[in-house]
């Protein structure tokens, strides 16, 4: 409850600072990105382990999910909210900007293990080693509680602005879930 109502808050801050972006700054996507760092992070790295890096992400993916949030396909008060406050011309702008960008360094991870259980199904759309391609996100290095939750979200039923993501985490129990996420994200 409360983070629903933070989310619904720190979205009404953000399209203000949107709005308060001067006129000639309308069509520069670097200022309208700006908003995105405030979760996302400046350098690509976000601020808590629940939110994606977008930095280097695949733009299809991210026009996608971005179309989704503003359509209401993609269920995210905070992110609606923002989506909603920009054209759809520029959400596919942003996501080419993002998409231009470097997927950030990160810190050395542990190596993965061997492949889990379940994991020769994600290869068919995120490629063999997880980076992604169209029309799938890359999954490898996001991290293991971001990709957990939204594991869980399409099994759930929660997501499901994909037609096979639901189908596929459904078939797999929580522990093969939870073992495919820490995988991923030590990649």
């Amino acid at each position: 409850m409360f983070a629903n109502r933070f989310s619904i808050i720190f979205g009404a801050v953000m399209i203000s600072v949107l709005v308060a972006v001067p006129a000639n700054a309308a069509d520069d996507v670097e200022t309208q990105a700006q908003v995105c760092s405030a979760c996302h992070g400046e350098n690509g790295v976000p601020v808590n382990a629940m939110t994606p890096i977008i930095w280097g992400q695949q733009g299809n993916y991210l026009y996608k999910e971005l179309h989704d949030y503003s359509s209401g396909d993609r269920a995210n008060p905070f992110m609606a909210s923002i989506a909603k406050g920009f054209a759809l011309e520029d959400l596919r702008k942003m996501a080419a900007y993002f998409a231009a960008k470097s997927w950030p360094a990160r810190q050395a991870a542990d190596a993965p293990v061997s492949p889990p259980e379940g994991i020769a199904m994600c290869r068919a759309c995120h490629q063999q080693n997880f980076e992604g391609g169209a029309p799938a996100p890359r999954l490898a290095g996001l991290s293991y509680e971001y990709l957990v939750a939204s594991m869980r979200s399409f099994a759930d039923g929660e997501r499901n602005n994909n037609g096979d993501m639901p189908g596929f985490m459904k078939a797999l129990t929580d522990t093969e879930r939870n073992a495919i996420a820490r995988y991923l994200s030590a990649l």
